[in-house]
């Protein structure tokens, strides 16, 4: 019986690495958010993997109001050097399981980053709380059960503005987005509660989530069915970590007692990627998975099973009550998203997370878009990983964007 519910857990985890009983949510804090330019670090993002390819990069610290201390990585020119000023800025947030090296994996003239950096944008690189380079907290231990008390809720009340309000501050500007997997979800609830609104320029979303309902995994889904997450948050797990002991060594068991081909986890979860090659699934599993807390995952499993975008559900209404003031967690409505905002969306046929059928949810949702305002792109052949490891991306989704934001 244990094996069974490590065995599902496990297979959740994995999903969630290629997207990305209730402890009460922290209480905001009244402070504003703090901002500083970090120390090098000889291990950090910008020494490890952008001065190696001869670009200048800048370490950011950034303090959400909740008291998280998020890493920033930035690139404010080209290879070729030029003048950093008046540069548009633009973020880039990846998904669930990953970090800001998500952006740099590919070679300088593939990866995402290296390329709009190129053409003329001020680069930003978000980390989410949790994730390698952002795990300092004003207060509260890492490894305390109150560090690890969100969901993505929080990173839509807290990091998102936090960021976008530290790029705006530094820059003097509006700003691009660009979001991966979860760094979608977070920026649709959030633009559809008319926040970060007077700060943006546009948006490019790739293998948007959204609603996932009708994802094509059946293994994610029958996790969630399983109530998988929630097992392991009362039996005091509050912390996701892939590369952790017990779970590195359940995977390594459990490779050798099944049929599972552990040499293809990539491509099982996230379907069949037309464009990986076996080199840069390697440089990823040098700096991948990340963790994420476990009440996030608990998040992620109600949307599976409810096939709704909802908020947290602490599944009880007096809980829900304190939280909320109401006994039902409030609904992101996806139809409150500005007809007006441009937006560039990209999703695969392929794609076993970002499932073609929970997209046309979406698209249905945004069909009183202006259409000049909503470029819409659908590749047929493309699954999950292919928007950020392909080796077509560049000329597939990238300059397509690329042109896109040059429009704004």
């Amino acid at each position: 019986m244990a094996h069974t519910s490590f065995s599902i857990v496990l297979v959740f985890l994995l999903w969630c690495l290629t997207i990305a009983g209730g402890k009460k949510l922290l209480s905001e804090k009244s402070r504003s958010a703090i901002t500083e330019l970090a120390p090098a670090s000889s291990d950090g993002i910008c020494s490890s993997m952008v001065k190696t390819q001869g670009y200048t990069c800048e370490e950011h610290l950034v303090t959400t109001k909740d008291g998280y201390i998020l890493n920033m990585p930035r690139i404010p020119v080209g290879r070729s050097k030029g003048k950093p000023c008046n540069r548009p800025p633009i973020l880039l947030q990846h998904g669930l399981f990953m970090d800001g090296i998500t952006w740099l994996l590919l070679p300088p003239e593939q990866s995402l980053a290296f390329l709009l950096a190129d053409n003329g944008f001020d680069v930003w690189i978000a980390n989410s709380r949790g994730t390698k380079y952002s795990r300092q907290h004003t207060s509260l231990p890492i490894n305390s059960s109150d560090y690890w008390n969100w969901s993505w809720d929080e990173l839509v009340s807290y990091d998102l503005p936090a960021t976008f309000q530290y790029v705006q501050d530094q820059t003097g500007q509006k700003l691009h987005y660009v979001g991966h997997s979860q760094g979608t979800l977070v920026a649709l609830a959030a633009f559809s509660k008319d926040q970060l609104l007077n700060m943006l320029r546009s948006a490019a979303l790739l293998s948007p989530i959204a609603y996932v309902g009708q994802m094509t995994s059946p293994l994610a889904t029958k996790a969630a069915e399983n109530f998988v997450a929630e097992t392991l948050y009362k039996l005091g797990i509050f912390e996701f970590d892939l590369k952790g002991g017990s779970v590195a060594k359940f995977l390594r068991d459990m490779c050798k007692s099944t049929a599972i081909d552990c040499t293809n986890l990539l491509t099982s979860f996230t379907g069949p990627n037309c464009c990986l090659s076996p080199s840069i699934v390697n440089i990823f599993l040098d700096h991948e998975p990340q963790s994420t807390a476990t009440k996030n995952m608990i998040h992620l499993s109600q949307m599976i099973r409810q096939g709704t975008i909802a908020m947290f559900d602490y599944e009880n209404a007096v809980e829900n009550n304190e939280h909320y003031g109401q006994p039902s967690p409030p609904v992101y409505d996806m139809t409150k998203i500005p007809n007006d905002l441009p937006l560039f969306m990209s999703y695969g046929g392929a794609d076993a997370l970002s499932d073609v059928k929970d997209v046309k949810l979406l698209l249905e949702s945004l069909k009183d878009h202006e259409g000049d305002k909503l470029v819409v792109q659908y590749r047929n052949d493309y699954a999950h990983a292919d928007y950020v490891m392909g080796e077509n991306a560049k000329q597939d989704v990238y300059e397509p964007l690329i042109s896109f934001f040059k429009l704004q």
